[in-house]
């Protein structure tokens, strides 16, 4: 755990120095003045400073009134009477405010909290150790790279962030204490999205993107070198701006019970939230308290049009998504035609400024339903295609010598892919593994200084015979590190499914592509749901790329899918290397991820010298090393057949199917096969 406090001679880089992030900085403004608003998600490409502006809130932020020892931060004026530190008395202190970081592969326990194990061992009593939420009460918690907490973690957040308690009864504790907190993560949307429940659990929104104008690129650099260069004397020439934006908050707090939000403004963002279809009324609520905030930071006691306009444009972005496939983010000209047609506020100017007002949120310019008229068709129909273009790098001659782009079809529910056998992967959604969580199945010793859950009973077991020579008379056992036993736990897992796609001419027909794509679609849909890992490698003309790598982001692997173009030669074993390639690279990077080759190809390999014994001898390296693959025979049936993507299913060993046989859902079913045998 990390732990940031509020300090007087602190060198954190300075709040009010972050250049060129107005939305984001008025985004966790909002957030401090109003903590029911729930939080702020920070979305945003790498070397952003989405990290730098969150730690340096915490250096604005007021102070807190607290009671004197009691761990889980009870407020004086309203202790919690179950708190359990408590009774309290009536004394108070005040710290400064605290931003408490959890990382990414924290375990549930560091968390929640749990039992002391040192006192419940050889005291005989029963201990609580608070966990992470307790120390991040009436605070901020700031989970970087949010997308990849592990589910059990987010399960756990959901749950503090809809009760506003967390409760733990495991080992013999029973506990329950008070974790309201504003919830801070910031992500790459390139390296996978959020579970829905979790995304829509954070107040606001915000896209953040480097600018392209050079001048603000230059005063970024020049005001990060000054800082790299002395810190204290840069944080020393931003502490006047400093203390009037703490003090600005202070007041904002201060007037927030007094703004009023009229009946008519009421209605102008229901209205609002129902133009843009959003889910259930957490939107509503969020956009309301957030206007009410904007108007609080502001100065003013009434709700007017323009809190409204930046309130919905940091509220609702993440929330018009309708299924992973919608990319978030809320077009301008549709949010001012939405405002328009609104009921507006009693209060002056009916119409609002025109343009954007402050605070915007992402500045995606694409229509709410902007894909769904494609995705109504029947999957393998072709959806996007018809534009030709010339191929890249087509050699004269060349079969397919014009590249094609074909859409795919309206993705369907794919059948679970599972494998029997447990292994040890990562946590996931999908196969049976040894995991960090699940069912106790077994214990096992620790290995030195190992993190991870103790097995009481275990435990106990190992360390009982021994009592007698270590010279335990009284209560209690005298407890070593060497009897300490760790629980072995079955959970699901996630894979890694990749696919390598023959997109030379021979697989241009609209229909086939159209079926492929579908398939890949749908299994992204499902990995997205079930935290698998997805790639893609495709081969044509004279190389093979990879056009996406392992990856759980659905919204990229469709854009790349969609823009796939078909034509050119077939470097099958270029194709099968890079497969290769991807595959080790991704064994190093998650030696625990199992991978699933599925190679879609009709067998035909026309470019180079001896192209197909090439390809013959790739598979065998495959084989050898044992990759789980599956072959998809895309020849045509009718016709004179070679036969030749069987011979290479045999080489891989792998299981040959005809795509006749396993069009569009039964692509699917034969992945799952597989993966099962």
């Amino acid at each position: 755990m990390r732990v940031v406090s509020t300090s007087g001679s602190s060198t954190a880089f300075p709040f009010t120095a972050v250049v060129g992030m107005d939305d984001l900085q008025l985004a966790l403004i909002l957030a401090a003045v109003s903590p029911a608003i729930g939080g702020v998600l920070i979305r945003g490409e790498k070397g952003t400073a989405k990290s730098t502006a969150v730690r340096a809130l915490t250096e604005i932020l007021p102070p807190v009134d607290v009671v004197p020892g009691c761990r889980f931060s009870c407020d004086p004026a309203r202790p919690d009477p179950a708190c359990p530190d408590g009774p309290h008395t009536d004394e108070r202190s005040v710290r400064a405010a605290r931003l408490v970081e959890l990382p990414v592969g924290a375990t549930e326990d560091r968390v929640l909290g749990s039992l002391h194990l040192e006192k419940a061992l050889a005291q005989g009593v029963t201990a609580y150790e608070p966990g992470l939420l307790a120390a991040a009460h009436r605070g901020l918690l700031y989970v970087d790279e949010v997308n990849l907490l592990h589910d059990h973690l987010v399960d756990v957040l959901l749950d503090a962030a809809a009760m506003g308690r967390a409760t733990v009864e495991r080992d013999g504790v029973s506990v329950t204490h008070p974790a309201r907190f504003v919830l801070v993560g910031t992500m790459n949307p390139e390296e996978g999205e959020l579970r829905p429940q979790l995304l829509d659990r954070f107040g606001l929104t915000v896209d953040v993107v480097a600018s392209r104008d050079p001048a603000v690129r230059v005063e970024v650099m020049r005001a990060r070198l000054a800082y790299e260069a002395d810190p204290v004397a840069f944080v020393a020439r931003y502490d006047g701006p400093q203390r009037e934006l703490a003090e600005r908050i202070v007041k904002a707090r201060d007037l927030l019970p007094e703004v009023i939000l009229t009946d008519a403004a009421l209605r102008q963002i229901a209205e609002i939230c129902a133009a843009f279809d959003v889910d259930g009324m957490r939107a509503d609520l969020v956009t309301a308290r957030t206007a009410v905030a904007h108007a609080a930071w502001s100065g003013r006691t009434v709700v007017e049009v323009e809190d409204v306009r930046a309130a919905a444009k940091l509220a609702l972005p993440h929330r018009r998504r309708r299924n992973p496939f919608d990319a978030p983010g809320l077009d301008d000209q549709q949010l001012e035609e939405a405002i328009n047609n609104s009921t507006p506020p009693e209060d002056p100017d009916p119409d609002g400024p025109d343009g954007p007002g402050p605070g915007g949120g992402a500045d995606s310019s694409e229509p709410v339903d902007g894909d769904a008229g494609e995705r109504e068709q029947p999957a393998g129909d072709a959806a996007g295609g018809g534009a030709r273009r010339p191929a890249d790098g087509a050699e004269a001659g060349d079969a397919g010598g014009v590249q094609e782009v074909v859409g795919s079809g309206v993705p369907y529910r794919a059948r679970v892919l599972r494998v029997e056998q447990a292994g040890v992967g990562v946590a996931g959604r999908r196969s049976r593994a040894i995991t960090e969580v699940g069912r106790v199945v077994g214990d096992r010793a620790r290995v030195g200084r190992e993190a991870g859950r103790p097995h009481l009973l275990a435990t106990l077991r190992s360390a009982a015979p021994h009592q007698h020579e270590r010279g335990r008379t009284g209560p209690g056992l005298a407890v070593r590190a060497t009897d300490v036993r760790l629980a072995v736990r079955e959970g699901r897992e996630g894979n890694l499914v990749l696919f390598c796609v023959d997109a030379s001419g021979s697989m241009g027909t609209k229909k086939r592509m159209g079926e492929v794509k579908t398939a890949i679609v749908s299994l992204l849909l499902d990995a997205y749901q079930r935290r698998d890992t997805v790639g893609l490698v495709t081969f044509a003309g004279p190389t093979a790329t990879v056009a996406l790598p392992p990856t759980g982001s659905v919204e990229t692997a469709v854009r790349r899918l969609e823009s796939l173009p078909t034509g050119g030669r077939t470097p099958l074993a270029e194709g099968l290397l890079q497969a290769a390639e991807v595959l080790r690279i991704a064994a190093i990077r998650d030696p625990r991820r199992r991978p699933l080759l599925v190679l879609v190809t009709d067998g035909r390999a026309t470019y180079g010298d001896n192209a197909f014994a090439r390809a013959r001898q790739a598979a065998g390296w495959l084989a050898q090393h044992g990759i789980a693959t599956v072959v998809v025979d895309c020849e045509p049936r009718r016709g004179l057949r070679l036969g030749l993507a069987a011979e290479l299913a045999a080489d891989l060993g792998a299981e040959y199917l005809d795509l006749g046989d396993v069009a569009a859902g039964n692509l699917v079913r034969a992945v799952s096969d597989r993966k099962a045998a």
